[in-house]
């Protein structure tokens, strides 16, 4: 047994050592690619291979979607709302009876620390609820009578087969966040997880095939996105594309997938601003900045990668924020008290390690804190400061994705106002000051799709999800995700003999 496994549940344990090859999941049944091949899935604790993934061609994706359209036309599209919606219900209180498998299952292949998967899985059951609810009472349409003449109204329809592209830094939640809309509003599903990241949703698709719903409603497809996510992406049978990842493959996919007038949902790349005015509370914003850097090993898309704390308080900000880099728990993903585990990869973690050596170069000073020397093995990036940092270097424009958070300072709130939008990115930002006026304004005046003022962030399912300018396309979240998911028809009935010229008579 792996050294990391004393520190989980035997159900756990049971499910890790279960681990074999990974096959596709298409239409009800679990079967290898059509070419036999696969790819190895290494452990980020220590860069040994954990199994095996078939990995995925153009036949297998194409075989997937044929089965999402053929159940959409058929038996899943035929079935009255509440029957699917009890489909729906029944994947949340499968997930939650097997949460003790699933977030370890997570950290291993992950390598998230084990405390953050348990409350990532379980807010994946609640995606599914959510979705249920969401679809039962907001999922309508409007009215338009016109006198006696016309009434005129609106219904949103499922659109078809939606390909779902998944990112590894929180495999698990974020593909529950778009199959439970998709599935709810009435669609079929195929899935392509990313290749770095495949055990839970392998899981996934166990779990769901243990709801017994109709063949080829949901489906997962393993593979490179060069191979697999090209072939969805230009499939004509899949309308619908949602995409979760860095915004250069973004740009890339919709490329792929202009010639089919594909509809794309677009999640990218962040490089998000906290801002800590000299009013502010102090030990709540500091909490704020380190847990929005450093949890999730910094692989998050709306960590607050740039911090900028106001001139008068910066001195005693940054001495206190280089104590909590200090004492960060730097370790194996599996024990409890871990707060930083490895990253996803070690081509990922070289990358990071490059823009360390970039930063260096740039002149910005680099305040690391511990790794205990029998992690050596691991992709392991100790905690960092970018001290001394400018808006002009590429670790403060570009996303580094680890946890590396460069520090600026600042004087006036239109300096950092101009400071925060200087970046390509526009996915969320932190504003934390007890001046509320100025709150909504510096809020207001950041070009990003979410801003929290004095918290963290917490998110609200009800709340439009996605970012501007290069950090996305499109919202999903709460009832703003159904205008991706379906298609909004407007049907005008006659209510009696209007006018209708006469040509030709």
């Amino acid at each position: 047994m792996s050294l990391q496994l004393k520190h989980i549940s035997e159900a756990g344990k049971k499910t890790i050592e279960a681990i074999t090859t990974i096959q596709q999941y298409i239409n009800g049944g679990f079967v290898p690619s059509s070419t036999n091949e696969t790819f190895e899935n290494l452990s980020p604790y220590t860069n040994e291979p954990i199994n095996q993934v078939a990995s995925g061609s153009s036949d297998d994706i194409h075989q997937a979607v044929q089965a999402a359209k053929k159940a959409f036309k058929g038996e899943w599209g035929q079935m009255k709302l509440k029957e699917r919606l009890g489909y729906i219900y029944k994947i949340a209180d499968l997930i939650d009876e097997h949460i003790e498998e699933i977030a370890p299952l997570e950290s291993y292949d992950t390598g998230l620390p084990i405390q953050q998967t348990k409350k990532m899985v379980a807010r994946s059951a609640q995606n599914f609820r959510f979705y249920a609810e969401m679809v039962s009472t907001r999922l309508v349409g409007d009215v338009y009578p016109v006198d006696d003449e016309f009434l005129n109204y609106t219904i949103q329809k499922p659109v078809g087969v939606a390909g779902l592209i998944t990112p590894w830094n929180a495999p698990f939640m974020l593909e529950t966040w778009k199959i439970a809309p998709a599935l709810a509003t009435g669609n079929t599903v195929v899935l392509k997880p990313a290749e770095w990241s495949p055990l839970t949703a392998n899981r996934l698709a166990e779990i769901i095939d243990k709801a017994d719903l109709p063949d080829g409603v949901f489906n997962v497809v393993h593979g490179y996105g060069e191979t697999a996510g090209a072939a969805l992406v230009s499939h004509p049978d899949a309308p619908l594309i949602s995409f979760t990842g860095e915004t250069t493959t973004g740009s890339e996919i919709m490329k792929n997938g202009a010639d089919a007038l594909k509809r794309f949902s677009m999640e990218l790349g962040g490089k998000s601003p906290i801002i800590v005015f000299d009013d502010a509370d102090i030990d709540r914003a500091l909490d704020a900045c380190t847990w929005g850097i450093f949890s999730f090993n910094g692989e998050r898309c709306t960590a607050n990668s740039r911090l900028y704390v106001q001139e008068s308080i910066a001195e005693e900000f940054v001495k206190r924020l280089q104590e909590r880099v200090d004492n960060i728990k730097v370790g194996d993903p599996m024990d409890d008290k871990t707060e930083v585990g490895p990253l996803i990869h070690r081509n990922h973690c070289e990358n990071v390690r490059g823009y360390l050596e970039i930063a260096k170069e740039e002149g910005a000073d680099i305040y690391s804190g511990n790794i205990p020397s029998d992690l050596s093995r691991g992709n392991y990036i100790a905690p960092t400061l970018l001290l001394n940092a400018n808006n002009e270097m590429r670790c403060v424009q570009e996303e580094i994705f680890g946890p590396v958070i460069a520090v600026m300072t600042f004087e006036s709130e239109e300096e950092v106002v101009e400071k925060a939008n200087d970046v390509r990115y526009g996915l969320a930002g932190y504003v934390w000051t007890k001046d509320i006026q100025r709150g909504h304004r510096v809020s207001q005046a950041i070009d990003s799709g979410m801003l929290w003022v004095n918290a963290q962030n917490v998110r609200d399912l009800r709340t439009p999800f996605g970012g501007a300018k290069h950090s996305g396309i499109g919202r999903e979240g709460g009832y703003y995700a159904f205008e991706f998911y379906t298609e909004q028809q407007v049907i005008h009935v006659a209510l009696g003999d209007h006018h209708i010229p006469q040509f030709g008579k």
